[in-house]
């Protein structure tokens, strides 16, 4: 068994993974991401993204393959050691906005922090500027059922990026947002995740998302290839765009 690179923080060779209907959803995908880095993973719906995050965080184990994260044996570890972990070093960023109904926009972005046994006072001061950061912040005192949709996953990013997690898993964050508040707000994510040394494995079917990345992993049916077509996005885009494999 090889060692991962020393440079690397997360690790994975030979992934396979097999849904509960019995259809492939990875097939001998092998990839790196180094430290610091945005990692685009790019594909058309259907294409295994969704399952290599969720693999790669530990939500779901491999059928086969290894995964590491600074050099420890994810694929190796019981569910309670994998929720630990996901819970203290990784961060999570869902398509569609999902926030505890009790709870109002500070408090739900805090409860990451607090989990962790951050103070609720120094949980709020986080809270509060990651909202700010991400134009929601005069809406902290309001319970998500007040709430937009856009206005639920900018909340759902803050509550993200306010632990500073060392991996952050984001599975087409800017999905529920529109086409003009896309770009700003992933501005914002890169922006804030580079300043804080965030590693960001982020899944996109749009090539303009892919372009914010550092490199582009590109899948096709479970499978790493040299390039994928994506669709186009909006009345803006023309013809196809190429997604290049880097590996």
């Amino acid at each position: 068994m090889d060692a991962p690179p020393d440079n690397d923080v997360l690790w994975a060779r030979a992934l396979h993974y097999t849904h509960k209907d019995g259809s492939p959803g990875l097939e001998g995908v092998s990839l790196g991401v180094r430290q610091g880095e945005i990692l685009a993973v790019a594909g058309p719906s259907g294409s295994g993204k969704t399952t290599l995050l969720r693999c790669l965080s530990g939500m779901v184990r491999v059928r086969q393959g290894e995964i590491w994260f600074n050099s420890a044996p994810v694929h190796t570890l019981g569910p309670l050691a994998r929720e630990r972990l996901r819970r203290d070093r990784f961060g999570w960023i869902d398509p569609v906005p999902v926030l505890v109904p009790e709870l109002n926009a500070w408090e739900n972005t805090a409860l990451p922090l607090m989990l962790r046994g951050t103070s609720r006072r120094r949980a709020k001061v986080a809270a509060q500027e990651w909202l700010d950061r991400l134009d929601v912040g005069d809406l902290a005192r309001k319970r998500p059922h007040r709430l937009r949709r856009a206005e639920l996953q900018r909340v759902c990013i803050a509550r993200a990026l306010a632990p500073a997690p060392t991996v952050l898993f984001a599975d087409e964050p800017t999905a529920p947002l529109h086409r003009a508040d896309r770009t700003h707000v992933l501005r914002t994510l890169t922006t804030a995740a580079r300043s804080h040394g965030i590693t960001v494995v982020l899944a996109t079917h749009d090539p303009e998302t892919a372009a914010l990345a550092d490199r582009t992993v590109a899948l096709l049916d479970g499978q790493c290839v040299k390039s994928v077509h994506l669709p186009p996005v909006g009345d803006a885009a023309e013809g196809r765009a190429t997604c290049s494999l880097s590996v």
